[in-house]
């Protein structure tokens, strides 16, 4: 995400959400990217169906260790796209704490696996910037965002009252396991593997930061 994306970005998030980020807590956000990492989905009807990542360290596999094949940045020839954005995400990281702040897909999109996508996207990013742990707030009636949560191993551990303010629902907090756990990092990998394997085959996408 940049500074030119706000705007769409913030049109998207009016559909998503009842209470919608303002364009100025973007641009706070995107000051400080060290801490924070926010990512736009974009419609690609040009690009290449097999997105793949081009890998700064080879790992045993062919592939940058902890990136996530297929979720590249990408950059055309000629600069941005600037096709319609159906998704964003972002997260801010301090020390080995991730904190997904923000997931929206523009509502006709969703249920097509996008807002898993940028999940995943999220989640690889954590563990590149070496995080141990990711967390987040859902609402408690929000049962589809969950179940996706609880498929990566996401488990509630509190509760915060009243949190969003626009009906003073309840948010349930949750974590994830632990990434230096192997057998945990592995069944992150088969999950990412099916829901790539899926939109390479059905969708065509460009995911910027």
């Amino acid at each position: 995400m940049t500074i030119e994306d706000i705007d769409e970005v913030s049109r998207v998030e009016q559909r998503c959400f009842a209470t919608p980020w303002p364009a100025s807590a973007y641009r706070r956000e995107l000051r400080y990217p060290r801490q924070n990492f926010y990512i736009v989905l974009r419609d690609d009807p040009d690009g290449p169906k097999a997105l793949s990542t081009t890998p700064r360290r080879v790992g045993t596999n062919g592939e940058e260790p902890g990136r996530i094949p297929f979720l590249s940045f990408l950059r055309k020839p000629g600069g941005r796209t600037r096709c319609p954005i159906l998704g964003f995400g972002g997260m801010w990281v301090l020390l080995d704490e991730a904190h997904i702040t923000t997931i929206g897909v523009e509502p006709d999109e969703q249920g097509k696996g996008l807002g898993e996508y940028l999940f995943v996207a999220l989640l690889d990013e954590a563990i590149q910037r070496r995080a141990t742990w990711v967390t987040l707030e859902v609402r408690v009636s929000n049962q589809a965002a969950q179940e996706l949560y609880r498929k990566y191993g996401f488990t509630v551990q509190g509760r915060r009252p009243r949190y969003y303010s626009d009906n003073h629902e309840d948010a349930f907090i949750m974590w994830s396991d632990s990434f230096r756990d192997p057998a945990y990092r592995d069944s992150i990998e088969r999950l990412r593997l099916d829901i790539l394997h899926r939109l390479s085959s059905e969708v065509e996408l460009d995911l910027s930061s």
